[in-house]
C-alpha cells in the first residue's frame, strides 16, 4: 500500500496522463480493501487475550511481582525478577547503540534530585497535576478525566445500536477529558452519573501535583522533587554541551534513567506506573540554520502509521 501511494503521488507530481492516474488510484483502493478483509480474518481467528492469566503468568515466572509483597504491597511500584533484568539490560544496549552510538549523541547521567528552582522554572511545579477527586464516604482518591473516560466506555458498550452521530458526540467528550477544566469535568461526571463506590457523588475535582517532594539537607528548607522525566538534566546542562561539541550545532543529547510520579490511582498492571525507566533524547539545532547531515537519509521516508483500533 505505501509503495503504491508512493506511485499516485510520484504520477501526479509528473503530470502523468489522467488514464494512468485513475488505474494506479484504483489498483491502490483494491490493495486497501484486501489489507482491511485480510486484517478482520486474523482478527477472526485470533484467540481472546486473557490479561488475568498473562499477569500470573509473569509474576510465577518472576518477569515482575509487587513490590514489598510480603507486607501488603504498594501500588504502582513493582520489582523486576532476573528475566525482566536480563530483558532490560538488552533492551537499554539495543537503545543506546541504535540512538547514542549511531547518532554520535552526547549521553548524560543526571541526578534523580531535582531542587525546586528547576522545575519552577520548567512549569511542572504549577502544572504538572491531574485533577482529582475523592470518594466522600471513604477519602480514596480517583483520577476524574479517567472515570469520564471509562464512564463513556461503558455507555456505549451497554448501548450497541446507539446512532453515530450521538457516539462520535460522546467519542469526543471522552478523547478531550484530559483538557476540561475542574469547572467542566465536574459538570461532566453528573452528566454521565459517575458515582464513587460508596454510592454517593465525587467531591469537587481539584489539582494533584504528580511529583514526589522531598527536602534537601537537614535544615529542611531546600526543597526538591524526585524528578518526573529525565529531560531537565539535559536542557540544564546545554551551555556545557554546546562547549563540549566545539560550540557546533545540530547536536543531540540523551539520557536513560529512573523517573517518578506519584499517579493518584495506578492501575493497568505496568502501564501505569509510580517509578520507571525512561529513555529521552533532546535534539538542538540553530534556529538559523536547521540543516542536518543525515536529513537526506530520512528525506523520501514515509512512515506507515496505524489507527486506533490497530494499535
Amino acid at each position: 500500500i505505501t509503495k503504491q501511494g508512493s506511485t499516485v503521488r510520484q504520477l501526479k507530481k509528473d503530470g502523468a496522463g489522467a488514464d494512468v492516474i485513475e488505474e494506479a488510484v484504483r489498483a491502490l483502493q483494491a490493495l486497501k480493501i484486501s489489507a482491511t478483509e485480510l486484517s478482520e480474518k486474523l482478527q477472526g481467528d485470533e484467540p481472546e487475550f486473557n490479561r488475568k492469566s498473562f499477569d500470573d503468568l509473569i509474576i510465577r515466572k518472576m518477569f515482575v511481582v509487587p513490590s514489598f509483597e510480603i507486607h501488603g504491597g504498594v501500588k504502582g511500584l513493582f520489582d523486576l525478577g532476573p528475566p525482566a533484568c536480563g530483558l532490560k539490560a538488552a533492551m537499554i544496549d539495543l537503545w543506546r547503540k541504535h540512538f547514542v552510538l549511531a547518532e554520535n549523541m552526547l549521553e548524560m547521567e543526571c541526578t534523580c534530585l531535582t531542587p525546586e528552582v528547576v522545575l519552577k522554572t520548567s512549569g511542572h511545579v504549577d502544572r504538572f497535576t491531574d485533577l482529582m477527586v475523592r470518594d466522600p464516604q471513604t477519602g480514596e482518591c480517583f483520577r476524574a478525566d479517567k472515570l469520564l473516560e471509562d464512564a463513556i466506555d461503558d455507555l456505549l458498550e451497554k448501548n450497541p445500536t446507539m446512532d453515530s452521530a450521538t457516539k462520535d458526540e460522546h467519542l469526543k467528550v471522552q478523547r478531550q477529558a484530559d483538557a476540561f477544566s475542574p469547572e467542566e469535568l465536574d459538570k461532566l461526571l453528573l452528566q454521565y452519573e459517575c458515582k464513587a463506590p460508596s454510592g454517593e457523588p465525587y467531591s469537587p475535582s481539584f489539582p494533584f501535583n504528580l511529583m514526589f517532594r522531598t527536602s534537601i539537607g537537614p535544615e529542611g528548607t531546600a526543597i526538591g522533587f524526585l524528578r518526573p522525566e529525565t529531560a531537565q538534566g539535559l536542557f540544564v546542562n546545554f551551555r556545557r554541551l554546546l562547549d563540549l561539541n566545539a560550540q557546533k550545532m545540530p547536536f543531540a543529547a540523551a539520557q536513560i534513567g529512573l523517573g517518578f510520579r506519584n499517579e493518584i490511582a495506578p492501575r493497568s498492571g505496568l502501564l501505569r506506573v509510580r517509578e520507571f525507566c525512561m529513555g529521552e533524547i533532546e535534539h538542538f539545532v540553530d534556529p538559523n540554520d536547521k540543516s542536518h547531515p543525515n536529513f537526506p537519509s530520512v528525506a523520501d521516508k514515509e512512515l506507515v502509521l496505524f489507527g486506533r483500533d490497530d494499535q
